[in-house]
């Protein structure tokens, strides 16, 4: 028997075993402890280095200099109120108020509309019309034409398109709302407790979200109309499921994640070999089939016209990204890939083949170490992503916010996470046997 067959079916066993062990306490309570949360200093150092972050950033041009001078105010007003007050609500409102909501909607209301939010908008108008929102080659007039992103994507784009005007029709709110409530639905589910009946669970849960959603790793991307939020918070979502042993559950939501962006479909592979060697081949089986189907079917509802179209998927989700097209984005960073990519052919060549040696070392690292939980799989994610952006020709500095918030979920959740995997994995099966062999066990 392994910890992901034994995590559903111990559950009851679990809870009359530790009020068994307390002999009273609220319903539904365990054991386990909470984790400590960084103290007050610790948590003002993080907001001084957000906004030195966002101070760096005020000069740079449109859009995202407008939100680094939100943010930067935001930032060290957070920091100093931590350090002056008791409490953290006032100073984490302080945050998400100046980093997060007032510049959100200052741009929205204020300036004209980011190319990502430009994309996802018309791509929405074209699928209510054609059932597609990958235009063909002949309509493609610029750089904004291309949609890089899977049909699904375009879910945020829809209210708008079907007649939602100002505020609330805006695609940014509603990736905003969708992360917001992501991330706090996996703060939840790594809580030792059963979040509805416990208080400090809930408290714990809310100063999290708070955190990550104040940080710039979602904030500014969030308030720019950067469209990676919400695939974070999906792929932090999926490794609490999957740390709990909860495999199909995990399927599902990366494949909600891989049915709107390209960059979820790294989780699959780590979290299968995880499963395999975790719990069981048909774990892993199960797990695949369940995020493969779950990408299919979302995919296929959401743009049910889109394979009569090959190519224009083929110059979208293909050659676009891969920067073969006529027109190119201009959000490229000067990373390594994109500077050797540029030297020519033989630069172009010399990329190719980096991609494929690095891709080769990562399946390498996953076979020769397995992952062996949700945690050595987010760190396997961490660098995996990291190399990634790094050598692709075509990327740019913000696809860095998944490693980096990656690092940040396993901060935040170093005792939880641990706590919770004790009580769903072999540590329960040796209580319940143990429970079970005793003389008066029911």
């Amino acid at each position: 028997m392994n910890i992901c067959s034994v995590t559903v079916n111990t559950r009851s066993v679990a809870a009359a075993d530790d009020a068994h062990a307390a002999g009273q306490g609220e319903a539904g309570h365990d054991d386990a402890p909470h984790a400590a949360l960084p103290s007050r200093p610790v948590l003002a150092a993080w907001f001084g280095v957000f906004a030195v972050y966002a101070g760096a950033m005020i000069f740079t041009r449109h859009a995202d200099g407008t939100w680094a001078a939100w943010g930067c105010g935001a930032y060290a007003v957070t920091a100093l109120l931590l350090l002056a007050r008791t409490g953290w609500v006032v100073p984490l409102a302080a945050a998400i108020g100046g980093a997060l909501i007032a510049p959100l909607l200052w741009l929205i209301t204020t300036f004209p509309p980011t190319g990502e939010v430009v994309v996802i908008g018309q791509s929405a108008s074209y699928l209510l019309k054609h059932g597609t929102p990958y235009l063909p080659p002949g309509l493609v007039t610029s750089w904004t034409s291309y949609n890089p992103y899977l049909p699904l994507m375009e879910i945020f784009g829809l209210p708008r398109s079907a007649g939602l005007t100002g505020v609330p029709g805006d695609p940014r709110i509603w990736t905003t709302l969708t992360t917001i409530v992501v991330l706090g639905a996996a703060f939840a589910v790594v809580s030792p407790h059963r979040f509805r009946d416990c208080a400090d669970c809930r408290r714990r849960v809310a100063w999290r979200t708070a955190v990550a959603v104040a940080s710039p790793l979602i904030a500014f991307p969030l308030a720019v109309g950067v469209t990676d939020p919400p695939i974070i918070a999906l792929t932090c979502l999926v490794l609490a499921w999957a740390g709990q042993g909860r495999l199909v559950r995990a399927g599902v939501a990366l494949g909600v994640a891989c049915a709107m962006k390209t960059t979820a479909w790294a989780v699959v592979p780590v979290l299968a070999v995880m499963a395999w060697v975790r719990c069981a081949p048909r774990a892993a089986v199960r797990f695949a089939a369940a995020t493969v189907a779950v990408t299919g079917i979302l995919a296929l509802l959401a743009a049910p016209e889109a394979l009569a179209t090959p190519a224009a998927l083929k110059q979208n989700l293909i050659e676009y990204p891969m920067g073969t097209t006529r027109y190119k984005t201009v959000a490229a960073s000067p990373l390594p890939g994109h500077l050797i990519a540029g030297l020519g052919p033989a630069g172009r060549l010399t990329v190719d083949v980096l991609l494929v040696i690095a891709v080769l070392a990562f399946v390498g690292w996953l076979i020769v170490r397995p992952p062996r939980d949700a945690r050595d799989a987010a760190v396997r994610l961490a660098v995996g992503y990291a190399v990634m952006f790094t050598l692709d020709p075509s990327t740019r500095f913000g696809y860095y916010a998944y490693p980096l918030a990656l690092v940040g979920w396993l901060a935040l959740t170093r005792q939880e996470e641990q706590g919770s995997e004790e009580r769903n994995g072999p540590a329960l099966l040796a209580r319940f046997l143990r429970r079970r062999s005793e003389p008066d066990a029911p």
